[in-house]
């Protein structure tokens, strides 16, 4: 049933989404958006995204106030495990924002200019030192072994503004605008509480949890677990299985079936939950819900669990992302699919990407407001100002001011043969429901790295 281990790093990699809020291995599923070519021309020219107004535009800046800032560029660093996981997502987020920020006109008239910091898994701390060097700041990235780079990134006081985070030491960490919620908080309370007290009310005396052995998925699960607890969940099975992976999944799947589990949640990758549900189906054991994890969400895991999405009922809660298939629905989601097509036609939008799009117009409108004096104090202090932060209508709301919040709002989406589409959740504010009730760890799950960690303040920021 196991083959061969591989390096804890590397089993993290192979499971590096589950740690953030989607997947380097997904793809999602966009569709056609209301923003016409001819409007997002006229949105490039004037610099609005959604209903944020000229987040990008002319000016006159004239000095160079930082470092990485000049009279007519900002330079930037993207991580990246691109160089792994062959997976470009967040370069091609670069790629885009940067274009159609830089045709309005850049930020206040500087150009930018992002380099991929590609951290190739275990290149984390050299890439970071490297950015340390060179880099303004950090926008829209993300890293598996992220915790690598933390201490280093707060010595040199750069600013992070994560597409993603993976590791507990960095989700949280001093110096970054993460817009996914606090790490002393579950983020899924809202998911867990809809699946076990509404939808499926008789699953919450068996359920089940399975996560991919390795520090960071098992670090999530474990969380996981408290979570479903604290919801009312009776635990009855608790696996784990090689991240290298299996090549029998029957031994998983009888164990699920004799213990009677009702409700599943799967940390791990979806190629595999695809491969366990194959056998679950085939010998008649349909369970009322599996929690595929929004690493899942997007067209690559629909076509690998097949017919098995019938039979089985998959979900993903997207954490306050609008759905990407549902972009003619929403303005800016339609505006971001129109400018995949104009500034990176082969590529296609993914759930990190689209956090990421947002972290970057969280920068710029940051940035925009600090004028010729571009410094990284005056960037890090506008984006905290901002309480009520969407992302120009890619979100749903999250207050920046304060570092560890809980998430009031989720969404979340079921896997279907005909594609994802929005679970009967009843949304309460628009495409969201924002009554998630709010549940603080009580394990130890360790904590991020402040500035305080390494003998520093936010005065020392410059």
């Amino acid at each position: 049933m196991r083959v061969q281990a591989i390096p804890a790093a590397l089993a993290a990699a192979a499971l590096v989404a589950v740690a953030g809020c989607g997947g380097h291995d997904s793809a999602g599923a966009a569709s056609d958006g209301d923003a016409t070519p001819t409007k997002v021309a006229q949105q490039a020219t004037a610099g609005d995204f959604g209903d944020l107004k000229k987040i990008c535009g002319p000016g006159d800046a004239k000095s160079a106030p930082a470092q990485g800032v000049t009279a007519n560029a900002i330079e930037v660093g993207v991580f990246s495990d691109v160089g792994f996981t062959k997976n470009p997502e967040f370069v091609d987020t670069a790629k885009v924002f940067t274009s159609w920020c830089n045709a309005a006109g850049g930020i206040d008239g500087r150009k930018l200019v992002a380099t991929t910091r590609d951290s190739k898994l275990m290149e984390v701390r050299q890439r970071m030192l490297e950015a340390c060097k060179q880099d303004f700041a950090l926008v829209g990235g993300g890293a598996a072994l992220d915790a690598l780079g933390v201490k280093d990134r707060l010595d040199c006081l750069l600013p992070d503004f994560p597409a993603q985070v993976s590791q507990i030491q960095n989700n949280g960490s001093g110096l970054q605008l993460n817009a996914t919620g606090g790490a002393s908080y579950n983020r899924y309370t809202g998911y867990y509480q809809w699946l076990l007290k509404t939808a499926y009310p008789d699953s919450a005396g068996a359920v089940g949890t399975i996560a991919g052995d390795a520090p960071v998925t098992k670090s999530i699960n474990g969380r996981a677990e408290e979570g479903l607890k604290a919801t009312g969940a009776k635990i009855v099975y608790s696996d784990l299985y090689p991240a290298a992976g299996v090549s029998d999944w029957t031994p998983y799947a009888q164990s699920i079936k004799s213990k009677g589990v009702k409700g599943l949640v799967f940390n791990g990758d979806f190629v595999s939950l695809s491969k366990l549900e194959q056998v679950l189906t085939g010998m008649n054991y349909k369970l009322d819900w599996i929690d595929a994890n929004n690493n899942a969400y997007g067209p690559a895991f629909l076509q690998l669990a097949g017919k098995s999405l019938d039979v089985q009922n998959n979900f993903a809660d997207l954490g306050g992302v609008h759905p990407l298939e549902k972009a003619p629905d929403n303005p800016a989601t339609g505006q971001l699919v129109e400018l995949f097509k104009k500034y990176a036609p082969k590529a296609q939008p993914t759930l990190p990407g689209v956090r990421g799009f947002a972290a970057w117009l969280l920068f710029a409108k940051a940035a925009s407001s600090c004028g010729d004096d571009l410094t990284r104090k005056c960037v890090y202090e506008a984006a905290t100002k901002e309480t009520h932060w969407t992302g120009g209508g890619l979100l749903a709301p999250v207050d920046l001011s304060k570092p560890d919040a809980p998430l009031t709002c989720f969404n979340i989406e079921k896997a279907t043969s005909k594609g994802w589409q929005p679970a009967d959740f009843q949304p309460d504010t628009g495409a969201y429901r924002c009554d998630a009730p709010v549940y603080k760890f009580k394990g130890d799950y360790g904590k991020p790295l402040t500035l305080a960690d390494v003998g520093k303040s936010l005065s020392d920021v410059k």
